[in-house]
């Protein structure tokens, strides 16, 4: 077994991205990790090159040798690349500078010519564009470059976190071609992407994370096919009818079993409009009994209870379907009357000017109390000099 990842686990302070995570990699196979934003994926690969902020523990084998606490550089040394989200390239330097950078290791540093060799054959394009700064290359380009350099380190495993990241359908296309390329020569490829299809498509093996722990794990062509990736990563399975979402709050009385069968979506088109020129000087009571009457949207109803069990003291009473535990009032309710002729009289009174409103005054002083005359500034006016025959200034009078 060429990697083998047990129980790695990583934390920033009390924040856990990784627990007990157990993969493994073997020579010329493709391995894609794949997990929604945040999953920890990224902390996953850092943490394998030696490159996490965080605390890391568990235990990572190369070969069978350990290379937990060993430094970043010498992980490169003895056989683990990784090209990072965002390509990291030297974008003031050229393409075969860059490329010639990632050969720095000493055992990477004997085998030069011939990997860089191997990069030309996989990547004829940077052949043509030695002599190109990196920086004014396109996306793709740039990310021929970033694995080129990866791949001049000599490496056993090649570790790519979002590869895909920014490039158009035809660039990935590319992209993932030459990836199983780059296995088929014997180097093992732990692939860290979003673009789940073609990932899988080219992969070996893939294993699912979710909250810093593997959930899942198959050959890609299983993973490819099964109905939970394709609706967790892949938008849903081929033909298959989606289901309608659940509502935020289910209504009352319905239990979680049966409340998908039994939320109803609201009718549209069914309510009648009215203009808000046709309510204009209506009153209060008007309004509220207008509304009372509108038709209300359809929803799950409990069983109605008999109308023998109605009683007098009730019937100006009505209840929210669904629920027998939350009543409104209608007009009909001596309280509800008596607060509306009182919000009808204040209306009234404030729309002729006048006081005869028994609502309390938010006023501190009576109204025929003579308000405080208050100081306006006022900006000087400008005056105007010039220079006499004398020679001193004098006014100039308007």
């Amino acid at each position: 077994m060429m990697l083998d990842i047990r129980n790695l686990s990583a934390a920033y302070g009390m924040h856990r991205a990784l627990a007990g995570v157990s993969i493994n990699v073997e020579e010329g196979e493709i391995v894609v990790i794949l997990g929604a934003n945040g999953a920890g994926k990224s902390t996953l690969l850092r943490a394998i090159a030696g490159m996490c902020e965080g605390q890391v523990g568990g235990d990572v084998l190369l070969d069978g040798a350990p290379l937990a606490g060993v430094p970043a550089d010498e992980i490169v040394e003895r056989g683990i690349a990784f090209v990072p989200e965002g390509r990291g390239i030297f974008g003031d330097l050229t393409v075969s500078e860059n490329l010639i950078l990632g050969a720095y290791s000493k055992h990477a540093r004997a085998r030069q010519d011939e990997n860089l060799a191997r990069v030309y054959e996989l990547f004829p394009k940077l052949r043509e564009r030695g002599s190109q700064i990196a920086r004014t290359m396109s996306g793709g380009e740039q990310q021929m470059v970033a694995i080129g350099r990866a791949m001049m380190a000599d490496p056993k495993i090649l570790m790519l976190d979002e590869p895909s990241l920014g490039l158009s359908p035809l660039l990935c296309k590319e992209l993932f071609q030459n990836l199983a390329k780059i296995s088929a020569t014997g180097l093992g490829v732990l692939l860290v992407e979003q673009n789940a299809k073609q990932s899988l498509a080219i992969a070996d093996r893939g294993y699912l994370l979710e909250n810093g722990e593997i959930t899942g794990q198959d050959n890609a062509k299983t993973l490819l096919n099964d109905p939970a990736v394709q609706a967790a990563y892949l938008g849903g399975a081929g033909g298959e009818t989606k289901r309608a979402a659940k509502p935020a709050s289910e209504p009352k009385g319905i239990t979680a079993a049966s409340s998908e069968k039994a939320f109803v979506r609201p009718r549209s088109g069914t309510a009648a409009k009215t203009s808000s020129d046709s309510l204009a000087g209506e009153s209060i009571n008007a309004l509220v009994a207008r509304a009372s009457t509108a038709p209300r949207p359809a929803t799950a109803a409990a069983p109605a209870k008999p109308a023998a069990q109605a009683s007098p003291a009730t019937a100006s009473v009505r209840f929210t379907p669904g629920s027998s535990r939350e009543p409104y009032r209608t007009a009909d309710d001596p309280e509800i009357r008596r607060l509306l002729e009182s919000m009808e009289e204040a209306a009234k009174s404030a729309r002729s000017g006048g006081s005869g409103s028994s609502l309390p005054r938010t006023r501190s002083h009576p109204v025929s109390e003579t308000l405080p005359e208050i100081e306006v500034y006022r900006k000087n006016p400008l005056e105007h000099y010039r220079r006499g025959a004398s020679g001193n200034l004098e006014k100039v009078e308007k």
